[in-house]
């Protein structure tokens, strides 16, 4: 049996996730300045992939 289109693995399909993981968005928020070593991880600023 071959394997469902949907249940491919990342190789199969390359999707632009607009859902960032926590660590994403710190480094992210480290890049623009807006985040510093000490501050909090949780209620980080909303943040888009790729700008």
């Amino acid at each position: 049996m071959s394997q469902h289109k949907s249940l491919q693995g990342a190789s199969g399909i390359v999707r632009k996730r607009n859902v960032l993981k926590r660590f994403e968005r710190v480094e992210i928020l480290k890049k623009r300045g807006q985040w510093k070593e000490g501050d909090r991880v949780q209620g980080l600023r909303k943040t888009k992939p790729g700008v």
